[in-house]
């Protein structure tokens, strides 16, 4: 007798069901996905108990007939691909054709649809279709699911509690509002609205909707073209920073995705305005043809391996780090109380700039943000923003410093307060960043070369990637069992400090083995120097050496942040100044 049999149609639903329908978001997502591959401009999400209870989906889309509303439920039944060929060409964010059997399969599910005259009412449990009436001829759809994991109850256990699932659905709606700002959204959970998007068709309204004010004010607009992508959206200053990557906003032609090397393409942008392990926030479009992106690779749709990936990283971390650049501004230091919340991270939200809303708001946007960003700054604030080169063009006159770390400076239009650390840090790294760019590195011979014992791996390691070392003026050899030898340095190597750094660099290159990439590995050299170089805290300067500190600043192409993010310089304009002492009112 042959052990090997077809497995009932049901039993392969609840297997597809387990890879598809992990949580209550999981159900969100593909209902929510459907009602806007059905044209729908209006999408209601109603939840009891975080979905755990019920989860209710609410369209204006085409709905269907009575045919379609009873096939739809049959595993791989589809409106969206017909032939193999589709496959390449996949424009819907469904196409496989087993969500509706998989939710369907493990939970309790009432249809209503309707796409002309006369509704359609299909009830299914467990899988199998008990009831298929007539209904209300309203067109669209409204697809109700309760009851899940009712009959897998290894799945049921492993349901997060109601907070939690909650959340997953909220954040999933977020971003989905985000990639689809012309698709009115409204999420709520016990009769309690929780999200409410506008379906406007402006992405900064929606920004404002989900995130608030204080965001919305503080976004810088992008649009940058190549051959293969075009790239629109908006990128957060960098003191809208949060504690995880949940706020990296991808979406590749028009679906949300979660992508790798997309994310370090975005974060490698930020790399010298923020701190380690803080992320900015982000919403970026990415279009591109169909044929390019794969995304049938996942169950669920959201991981997607797209060709020419190092061409779309490029262009993404070249136009975000110059639009960064062109728009970085001295911080404010004034901070409102207000903005000093738990969802500020990084607690280096600064006040709405006005004038920065007012050059970064379309001609076809909505004019209300602007005004409430106006409302917001009550007028008070100086609308003096000072870019790169202007700054270049300031003349600071040092007057005193502050518990050994703080320079103040002044001139005429008001005061300066620089970290000198943050600010000679910056000096360092980028002297030597142009020093990596010589064809020929200026190198000093050591008096007493300076060996490192390796153990066997870390000897093969750093041998295979010395040469990095070699091209910026280090001489390095062999020197018995696992041992290198270093006899001489590149000249930027601050005096008395050779050794500790030779060693600091050394355990660089061993650490960066894998996936070596020579100008990541370069900046973190540069970095990890420039910090060790630089004037500590609590380290007094005179007079002469503060205007040193002064002029060399004012001549780097970034002098507003360290190279590891922190502010190096803050200004109090005059107007603030008598302000802050009422001076005026």
């Amino acid at each position: 007798m042959s052990k090997i049999k077809i497995m009932s149609e049901n039993l392969a639903n609840k297997i597809a069901a387990g890879e598809v329908v992990e949580k209550c978001a999981s159900v969100v997502k593909e209902l929510v996905e459907n009602a806007i591959d059905a044209k729908a401009n209006n999408i209601k999400v109603n939840l009891e108990d975080g979905g755990l209870r019920k989860i209710e989906i609410i369209d204006n889309g085409i709905g269907m007939d009575k045919e379609d509303a009873v096939l739809a439920f049959a595993r791989h039944a589809t409106s969206k691909i017909y032939k193999d060929d589709d496959l390449f060409f996949i424009e819907t964010l469904g196409f496989r054709g087993e969500a509706l059997a998989s939710i369907a399969s493990v939970s309790e599910v009432n249809l209503e649809t309707c796409s002309k005259d006369i509704g359609t009412h299909v009830h299914i449990k467990g899988g199998k279709i008990d009831l298929v009436e007539p209904a209300d001829a309203r067109i669209g759809t409204s697809i109700c699911v309760t009851n899940l994991f009712y009959n897998t109850p290894a799945r049921l256990k492993y349901l997060k509690s109601e907070a939690t699932e909650l959340n997953n659905c909220i954040q999933f709606i977020e971003k989905l509002a985000l990639s689809r700002p012309d698709i009115a959204f409204a999420l709520s959970n016990n009769d309690k609205v929780i999200v409410k998007t506008s379906g406007k068709n402006n992405l900064l309204k929606t920004i404002h909707e989900i995130y608030g004010l204080t965001v919305s004010s503080n976004m810088l607009s992008i649009n940058k073209t190549s051959d293969d992508f075009e790239i629109s959206g908006y990128i957060g200053l960098p003191g809208l920073l949060k504690k995880n990557r949940n706020h990296f906003n991808t979406i590749v032609n028009g679906r949300v995705v979660r992508n790798n090397d997309i994310n370090r393409a975005i974060n490698d942008a930020y790399y010298t305005y923020k701190h380690e392990g803080f992320y900015p926030i982000v919403v970026i479009n990415i279009e591109t043809d169909p044929t390019l992106v794969d995304v049938n690779i996942h169950p669920t749709k959201q991981d997607i391996k797209l060709s020419k990936i190092d061409e779309l990283c490029k262009l993404l971390y070249e136009t975000i780090k110059d639009t960064l650049y062109k728009n970085l501004l001295i911080p404010d230091a004034i901070i409102d109380d207000d903005n000093n919340n738990d969802d500020n991270d990084s607690n280096l939200v600064n006040n709405v700039n006005v004038n920065y809303i007012k050059a970064n708001i379309n001609n076809n946007e909505d004019e209300n943000i602007v005004q409430t960003a106006m409302d917001f700054s009550s007028n008070d604030k100086e609308e003096n923003i000072i870019k790169n080169e202007e700054f270049k063009g300031l003349k600071l006159y040092p007057i005193g410093q502050v518990h050994g770390t703080y320079i103040i400076a002044e001139n005429e239009d008001g005061m300066f307060i620089l970290d000198q650390h943050a600010a000679h840090e910056r000096i360092n790294y980028e002297m030597i960043k142009k020093k990596f760019q010589e064809d020929k590195p200026t190198y000093i011979d050591m008096l007493i070369p300076f060996s490192i014992e390796l153990t066997a791996s870390d000897f093969v390691t750093f041998m295979e990637n010395k040469q990095v070392l070699e091209d910026l003026g280090f001489k390095i050899e062999e020197f018995g069992i696992n041992t290198i030898v270093i006899k001489s340095h590149p000249t930027w190597l601050t005096k008395n400090f050779e050794n500790d750094n030779l060693k600091t660099i050394v355990d660089l290159v061993i650490l960066n083995h894998k996936k070596f990439n020579k100008d990541r590995f370069l900046d973190k050299l540069a970095k990890m120097v420039s910090c060790k170089m630089s004037i500590k805290a609590n380290e007094h300067l005179s007079k002469e050496q503060m205007e040193q500190l002064l002029n060399d600043l004012v001549k780097c192409d970034n002098p507003y942040n360290c190279c590891h993010g922190r502010p190096s310089i803050m200004k109090f304009t005059n107007y603030e100044l008598e302000k802050m002492f009422k001076r005026v009112i």
